[in-house]
């Protein structure tokens, strides 16, 4: 009796495990690659600034500046490459994020 249960919760384990697999190899193949990274929000006169850089190698990459309540910018990173990118004025809301997006 204890055999078919150990058996029983083994089973289910595994079909558990294998549909979590599954599922984020699924929902990792629909995203584009993490290539953009912030280095840091900054002012310069009146303008706003975020500093990006490229850690992938092989490939440019591309990106969109959240702003809350406004146009959000977009633009590409070649290869290797960190860029200091204007996306509006201090009059407007800070950057919340930089999204990765398929080129």
């Amino acid at each position: 009796m204890r055999k078919i249960m150990a058996i029983a919760l083994a089973t289910v384990a595994c079909s558990a495990s294998l549909t979590l697999a599954t599922a984020s190899e699924a929902a990792a193949a629909g995203r584009a690659p993490q290539c953009v990274k912030v280095r840091k929000y900054f002012n310069k006169g009146h303008q706003r600034y975020v500093r990006l850089t490229n850690l992938c190698t092989q490939r440019t990459s591309c990106f969109t500046i959240v702003v809350p309540h406004h146009h959000d910018p977009q633009g590409r990173l070649p290869k290797g490459v960190t860029k200091d990118v204007r996306y509006g004025t201090t009059g407007a809301p800070r950057a919340l994020y930089v999204k990765n997006i398929p080129c």
